[in-house]
């Protein structure tokens, strides 16, 4: 075994990054600027999983089904075409699923040498933390030892499995496998309505698959907007998604032409694939975590605190293995507040209540700040505001049926502390509320923005104009 060392500079240390995902290169990019030698070692290329199998791949096929809807839906704004496309045409599914995975390939190459013009050294291997001070890296010629002053964990996470519906890639997968599909599947069966259950749910109903989706608790999204997630529900309805509510799926079978879903009433759901996707694993075993004097919660995440600093001195920790926020954006804010730290520069530590977040369904469903939920629950106090926009011009004009924008103020100030929106590309939509979140604004302070005319934005603006209080 080779074993790398170099003489220790304070003003330029060395800064070894475990994982490639956002939380990663994020953070090297970032080191690599404020002078430290960084060393990234990712095993599947990088961009990690987010851009390879997860993030980018799904969003780049939700962006085809909404293609899908809108050509759909053309007709009722007077568009004509042939009958085949007025049906909303043929998907390509193998060509879909080639050009997605041609994007992420893209993507992951274009941060590599993004990281290399930045002066960070990529390795492609898997890396385990022999003490806190020393990594060994496996690659494909060999193995390599590198000492290094600080460590950044980023190693994500992994779908989890059910062992009595395991995962082949032909007609049971998890998320990462649907790629492999060469063909729309006739009608798909989608275990888990979580966030990533919901969208595929979604997705494959917009892009013509027969969908059923087996949700545990009495809705979907459980964890949503109230609001948001029972007008998600109606949509689906309307769009013939079948939801199966308080159900457990126990098992999942490949017959050969279909699949057999036993849930835990005995009922037989018979379709022709399965998704599973009941949630997610971080990565953390077999790291030596445990050597490093890392420590790990329960469920196997690493325990972090603000600064993303774990419970050896000199090892931070960002991203999906943190059990944090399953987010793109949190991992690489983790990783850049991380680097801060370590780096003694000016740092500004997480701030939960003011991450943005979207859900990627039709309509898509973005959130902010404090919730409804909370809000009814005693923890604040709040006058809450919510505005449909269907007596919105602008979406009157794009045929938009479903959707709200909702606004929470602080009672008595009026500072806006949260803020729900859905509706199309409601992720582009969310970042005024982020804002005035982020800042502490009043919803005198949105009122009296000029928004467009007309425009879904200009719905934030009546919503703030109805939670002013008179002086």
């Amino acid at each position: 075994m080779e074993t790398v060392t170099t003489q220790v500079d304070l003003s330029s240390p060395r800064l070894v990054i475990l994982g490639g995902g956002p939380g990663g290169y994020e953070a090297a990019m970032v080191a690599a600027h404020l002078g430290a030698q960084v060393t990234l070692v990712e095993e599947a290329g990088a961009g990690g999983s987010a851009v390879l199998t997860d993030v980018v791949p799904s969003k780049t096929l939700i962006a085809t089904a909404d293609s899908v809807r809108r050509v759909i839906g053309s007709s009722e704004l007077g568009v004509r075409m042939a009958d085949s496309a007025q049906q909303g045409g043929r998907v390509d599914l193998g060509f879909v699923n080639e050009r997605l995975m041609n994007l992420a390939t893209a993507q992951s190459e274009d941060i590599q040498a993004g990281l290399e013009r930045a002066g960070v050294t990529f390795v492609h291997g898997r890396g385990e933390l022999l003490s806190s001070t020393s990594v060994r890296v496996a690659t494909a010629t060999g193995t390599t030892e590198l000492e290094t002053d600080y460590v950044l964990l980023a190693v994500g996470a992994h779908p989890r499995e059910l062992p009595t519906a395991v995962p082949d890639g032909e007609r049971i997968f998890t998320w990462k496998q649907l790629y492999k599909m060469r063909e729309l599947p006739e009608h798909l069966i989608v275990v888990g309505s979580g966030v990533t259950g919901a969208e595929f749910a979604s997705a494959y109903n917009q892009l013509g698959s027969r969908v059923t989706l087996v949700s545990s608790r009495d809705r979907v999204l459980p964890g949503e907007d109230q609001d948001a997630a029972e007008l998600l529900e109606g949509v689906f309805a309307s769009n013939g998604v079948e939801v199966v509510s308080r159900a457990r799926a126990e098992a999942a079978v490949n017959t050969g032409d279909g699949v057999e879903v036993t849930l835990g009433d005995g009922r037989v759901l018979h379709g022709s694939h399965v998704l599973v996707a009941v949630g997610a694993i971080p990565n953390t075993e077999n790291l030596g975590l445990e050597a490093a004097g890392v420590r790990v919660s329960e469920s196997g995440h690493i325990v972090t605190d603000g600064v993303s600093r774990t419970t050896a001195h000199n090892i931070y920790a960002a991203g999906d293995c943190t059990g944090v926020f399953a987010l793109a954006s949190v991992a690489a804010t983790q990783g850049r507040v991380a680097v801060a730290h370590l780096m003694g520069d000016a740092v500004s530590p997480l701030k939960l209540h003011e991450v943005a977040s979207n859900i990627f369904t039709s309509p898509e469903i973005a959130t902010v700040g404090v919730t409804e939920a909370q809000v009814l629950s005693g923890k604040y106090q709040a006058d809450i505001l919510k505005m449909d926009l269907t007596t919105n011009p602008r979406a009157k004009m794009m045929n938009v049926r479903a959707g709200f924008v909702k606004i929470l103020s602080r009672k008595g100030s009026g500072t806006v502390i949260g803020g729900v929106v859905v509706a199309p590309r409601a992720s582009e939509l969310i970042y005024p509320l982020a804002l005035a979140v982020h800042k502490r604004l009043h919803v005198d302070d949105l009122a009296d923005t000029f928004t467009v005319y007309p425009s879904l934005s200009g719905s934030m603006a009546e919503a703030a104009r109805r939670l002013h209080k008179h002086l």
